[in-house]
């Protein structure tokens, strides 16, 4: 059974990256991003997190429009999402604000011309708050045509193809049963059930891939890994 071959851990993307890459763990649902900085990396299931268009949890969040904002918070639970910004922010917007790091009640920051890269729940909350909301998915396919891809499943050593289809069984059980799973974990600020079946992606299809290889191309081009 694949639940006692593994150890389960829940953390915030930017963790298990780090959690990866000093081999405290063998396997991690990573920020694509981490992938360049790998000694060794394999993508290890047909599945990850992705967006085809607009994604509702990954948004830069601002009082004022666009042209007005002057300094932009990152968020630090999750490496790609920031790197999707600035790389939105200069080929897209084509604005060029400050950047800082944020801290863990940032999004109170969000005022004036101080807007703030937000992701997950917490952006699902902050779409209630904040008059302007720039979805950083429904930008990425305007930008270059293709679905983002946020994150995968990667490994820093090889692991078995037993092991691997196995695992990908528990990826797809998972997603067949995600209205059980919603009802589970009642939401009073989003449908999740919605969310979970119009927003996100799963499947790393060919499109995706190619969504994976552009971004990871203009990060090189960027010099911003």
């Amino acid at each position: 059974m694949m639940k006692d071959s593994v150890e389960l851990i829940i953390d915030y993307p930017a963790k298990i990256a780090a959690a990866l890459l000093s081999n405290e763990i063998d396997i991690g649902l990573v920020p694509v991003a981490v992938i360049p900085v790998m000694k060794e990396y394999h993508i290890i299931s047909d599945y990850g997190i992705a967006c085809d268009g607009e994604v509702a949890s990954v948004c830069l969040f601002s009082e004022v429009p666009l042209s007005e904002i002057k300094t932009v918070l990152l968020d630090y639970q999750s490496r790609t999402s920031v790197m999707l910004a600035k790389i939105l922010l200069k080929e897209y917007w084509k604005i060029d604000p400050v950047f800082e790091q944020a801290d863990d009640h940032f999004s109170n920051n969000i005022k004036g011309s101080v807007a703030a890269i937000v992701i997950g729940d917490r952006a699902l909350k902050q779409r209630k708050k904040t008059p302007y909301i720039y979805d950083l998915g429904s930008a990425w396919k305007a930008l270059t045509g293709l679905p983002f891809v946020f994150a995968a499943w990667v490994s820093n050593k090889e692991m078995d193809n037993s092991f691997v289809n196995d695992f990908n069984k528990a990826n797809e059980l998972g997603l067949n049963n995600i209205k059980q799973i919603v009802q589970m974990n009642p939401c009073s600020f989003f449908d999740l059930e919605q969310y979970y079946t119009q927003f996100i992606r799963y499947t790393l299809d060919e499109p995706k891939k190619q969504g994976m290889e552009a971004f990871l191309s203009k990060l090189s081009q960027m010099q911003i890994l």
